[in-house]
């Protein structure tokens, strides 16, 4: 299963475009044009958009989605119910991750969104009227538009927020997603605001994973965006930086070099056996003071790369440093 995960998560950070919108080039925008009807919705009405790959037409207002490209939460923010998913548990691809349990109730699972191809028989069964695909499913496009619009997406590489707008250009609901960001942003200066009243505004945090041996730091994706640039918490110095999808690689020594306050470490049970035997960490200031919050890989490895999973962060965020 390591072996699984970390070959999957390599995939990952070199073909995503993780764990959250287009470039201006490629957003997909609406237009007035209105066209006939799809089979799934006899009555809809029609537009027509630009997504990655150029001009399609879609419903109007969908009513069987089968989302591929792992954003069915901004789907679910912005008032639409999936019929098909692939947000599955990027370590358990037969089930939810927790913080999507609700969100995505009745959806049938039809891989993970890091995979290249899907469930095409589980697809067909749902008789959707839109399907929507990133740039990693994108040689299933042409099969996939024989059974239904299909719109793909060229999601950003670390600015969750353009997915967001992305997805509401696209949908037409660009108010519904301006009204949630600014709702998460004021909740998310508020925690970050309570957390550096209770511990400090010099206080430093450093989110860490651990698979298969490596170290990678999570800086402007997942976790520690949430906490950096949502939170405004502060960083630790010797720090590396984070450009693209991909994870900072970090070796032993590099870590012992980062004097963090806390430790946010994210791993399976083999995974945090093996980092807490490693010497270099064991005495590391942090882990002396009792200052780790070890996290689950699940759901904590993709819960940053969510906008409900970040949401749900911010609320348990107190609560994980009084543990």
């Amino acid at each position: 299963m390591q072996k699984k995960i970390l070959a999957l998560f390599t995939i990952a950070t070199l073909t995503i475009g993780v764990l959250s919108g287009c470039q201006a080039s490629n957003t997909p925008s609406t237009t007035s044009e209105t066209t006939g009807s799809t089979s799934a919705n006899p009555s809809s009405e029609m537009i027509t958009i630009t997504d990655a790959r150029g001009e399609v037409e879609i419903p109007a207002n969908p009513q069987a989605i089968v989302d591929l490209s792992g954003n069915s939460d901004i789907l679910s923010v912005l008032g639409y119910s999936v019929v098909g998913t692939a947000n599955s548990d990027a370590y358990d691809y037969t089930k939810f991750p927790s913080y999507l349990e609700d969100t995505l109730e009745g959806a049938k699972i039809l891989g993970y969104s890091m995979q290249d191809t899907m469930d095409i028989e589980g697809i067909l069964e749902l008789n959707p009227d839109l399907i929507i695909i990133s740039s990693v499913q994108e040689k299933m496009y042409d099969q996939l538009q024989q059974i239904a619009p299909t719109v793909m997406v060229e999601l950003a590489q670390i600015n969750w927020k353009e997915d967001l707008h992305t997805f509401a250009k696209m949908m037409n609901k660009e108010e519904v997603i301006d009204k949630w960001l600014s709702d998460y942003e004021a909740k998310a200066k508020e925690k970050g605001e309570e957390i550096k009243n209770t511990y400090g505004e010099d206080t430093t945090y450093l989110a860490l994973l651990a698979s298969g041996g490596q170290l990678f730091v999570f800086d402007s994706a997942g976790i520690g965006s949430v906490m950096y640039e949502d939170m405004g918490l502060k960083k630790p110095e010797n720090m590396p930086a984070q450009e693209n999808i991909s994870l900072p690689v970090i070796t032993y020594e590099g870590l012992a070099e980062i004097d963090a306050d806390y430790l946010f470490v994210v791993g399976t049970d083999s995974d945090m056996e093996s980092l807490t035997q490693n010497s270099i960490y064991q005495n590391m200031r942090a882990v002396k003071d009792g200052n780790v919050i070890e996290l689950p890989s699940s759901p904590y490895f993709n819960i940053g790369y969510s906008c409900i999973g970040r949401d749900l962060f911010l609320d348990e965020f107190a609560s994980l440093m009084e543990k």
